[in-house]
């Protein structure tokens, strides 16, 4: 039961990130900025959390998380801030939220997790959505297909991710926070290097963004700590609803929140969720 409130939690924090960062990209439209400040502020909230953790240090351990943090939170944070941008935070977390799909499909192949009939209804669910979400009519005037492509990226980062940890977190005896902080720490410094000549003094907007991201990441970890794959990362896809939701609250019409894509959200999310139960 524990996994399941850290994976909602997590889920919600997920979805106000997102919303946090189109805010901030609207003040300071610079993504590579956005995506540096972003991954800086959640790691120094990451770090904060340490105390909280139980567990050995073992530094060769923390390099594996922080070289995993190179691609994840490093790469698919710059991608995830690029989708944002470029398709909206709405569709953005529509298109992440599809990772179950990605995450199931690595534990079954890599975990050796065992396969029920429900992933294939779940897998259809998912499919049906992303089929409802590339038929809309109904979108931003500063959309642009691209962002589509840079969330597909970044979701299959953000699934690999969720397999590392999963399988990890049974290797090592670092505690869920340190390892959460080091894998930060890795994506800030891949991300730092690639906005090194951004203007940093316009990075504020960007503050609540990382925190949001920082507490989500702490409960995605110690959640894959105590839950399995395929439990966790379904609800850790509610995010796709939180995303649209507060999109639809406090971006307000810019995002054009249509029924499509509303349907296509609910579709991802149910097949994630019947994944999840079929575990």
């Amino acid at each position: 039961m524990t996994a399941v409130l850290l994976a909602l939690a997590s889920a919600a924090l997920f979805g106000a990130m997102t919303v946090a960062v189109r805010l901030g990209l609207l003040r300071t439209p610079d993504a590579r900025l956005g995506a540096a400040a972003t991954a800086l502020v959640a790691f120094g909230v990451a770090l904060a959390a340490t105390p909280f953790g139980s567990g050995e240090t073992n530094v060769r351990d923390l390099a594996v998380f922080g070289l995993a943090g190179l691609l994840a939170p490093g790469i698919s944070q710059l991608l995830f801030t690029l989708a944002v941008r470029d398709a909206g935070a709405a569709r953005a977390s529509v298109v992440v939220g599809a990772a179950p799909l990605v995450t199931v499909a690595l534990g079954l192949v890599v975990l050796d997790e065992p396969f029920e009939l429900a992933l294939l209804a779940g897998a259809a669910l998912i499919v049906a959505g992303g089929t409802a979400l590339v038929w809309e009519r109904l979108r931003p005037e500063s959309f642009r297909a691209v962002g589509m492509v840079w969330a597909i990226g970044c979701t299959l980062l953000f699934a690999s991710r969720d397999t590392f940890v999963r399988w990890f977190s049974g290797e090592t005896p670092v505690p869920s926070t340190t390892g959460a902080a080091a894998t930060l720490l890795g994506g800030s410094l891949v991300l730092g290097v690639l906005a090194l000549r951004a203007p940093w003094r316009r990075a504020l907007p960007f503050v609540p963004a990382g925190i949001c991201f920082g507490l989500s990441y702490v409960c995605l970890f110690e959640a894959y700590y105590r839950g399995r794959v395929t439990v966790v990362s379904p609800l850790v896809a509610t995010e796709s609803l939180w995303g649209v939701g507060l999109s639809a609250l406090l971006i307000g019409r810019s995002e054009r929140v249509g029924s499509r894509l509303v349907v296509g959200a609910v579709l991802i999310v149910a097949g994630g969720a019947l994944i999840g139960v079929a575990r």
